[in-house]
């Protein structure tokens, strides 16, 4: 018969792993998209990713900010104004991604765009949701509520 560990926060330790890992693949992100190969390099993507391509940069730039925030600093309330701020920056990423629309599918045996649309509102409403549930957590928490 096992032991199980309380449910709960992780570790500082295994946080601290998992901040440094999502830093790492944020700069790699970044370096992807803005660098080598470049955003150039997907083939379905059109010359109106740079209307969004702004929006994409602050997501990434911001999850990366707040993930080097975590390493010095990491108390619950911290998590929740960063996971906040990342909701924000993600529902207005979808929003504007479906708006412009950037993409160019060359393959008329699958409707992609029509895929491509209802991925984007199913992420835009879940993310939606995530934002009200991390500002009523964060109201609940700095309330002492």
């Amino acid at each position: 018969m096992g032991t199980t560990m309380p449910a709960g926060r992780p570790t500082i330790a295994a946080r601290r792993v998992g901040y440094t890992v999502a830093t790492v693949i944020g700069m790699a992100l970044l370096y992807a998209v803005n660098v080598q190969p470049g955003w150039r390099a997907v083939p379905f993507l059109t010359e109106d990713v740079r209307q969004v391509l702004w929006l994409v940069n602050l997501s990434l730039v911001t999850g990366f900010v707040a993930n080097v925030v975590y390493l010095a600093y990491d108390p619950k309330w911290m998590r929740y104004v960063g996971e906040l701020i990342n909701t924000v920056i993600g529902l207005a990423m979808s929003i504007r991604v479906l708006q412009v629309f950037p993409f160019a599918f060359d393959d008329p045996s699958v409707d992609w765009a029509l895929i491509t649309r209802t991925v984007l509102i199913v992420a835009a409403v879940v993310t939606a949701l995530a934002t009200v549930v991390n500002l009523a957590t964060l109201a609940r928490r700095t309330t002492g509520r």
